[in-house]
């Protein structure tokens, strides 16, 4: 697989590469819902920030992962959306919120959220 998956405390970290396939993009999104179960994450942060392009696949399998996670318990988050990445999106009929999926603009942000909904969910840490 190639796009990383880093485990900081309770959450999950991926950071997807310009280079992911549509294969990869699949892997990932197995690793991740497997990998929720395993580690007993309470959250996953997708980091989009290094793409310069997301095509409806993409887009389509970051909702995917976020609602399969989101069953598997987790809370998920998409973090990085570059300017010219939000624009082609919208251009396009994209969008990433019309299925509830949260989005930041940056990792610290989506860390702050998921910290903050941790803590207000009565979850232990």
């Amino acid at each position: 697989m190639k796009a990383p998956i880093l485990k900081i405390g309770p959450y999950l970290i991926a950071s997807l590469q310009a280079e992911l396939t549509d294969t990869d993009l699949l892997e990932l999104q197995d690793a991740l819902v497997e990998q929720v179960g395993r580690f007993r994450s309470r959250g996953v942060i997708l980091d989009v920030t290094t793409l310069d392009v997301m095509d409806s696949f993409a887009t389509r399998t970051l909702r995917n992962i976020a609602q399969a996670v989101g069953l598997r318990g987790a809370d998920a988050v998409i973090a990085g959306i570059r300017p010219e990445v939000a624009l082609a999106m919208v251009q396009l009929g994209l969008d990433l919120r019309l299925s509830c999926v949260r989005t930041t603009l940056d990792l610290e942000e989506a860390l702050a959220i998921l910290d903050h909904e941790s803590k207000g969910s009565g979850r232990r840490g």
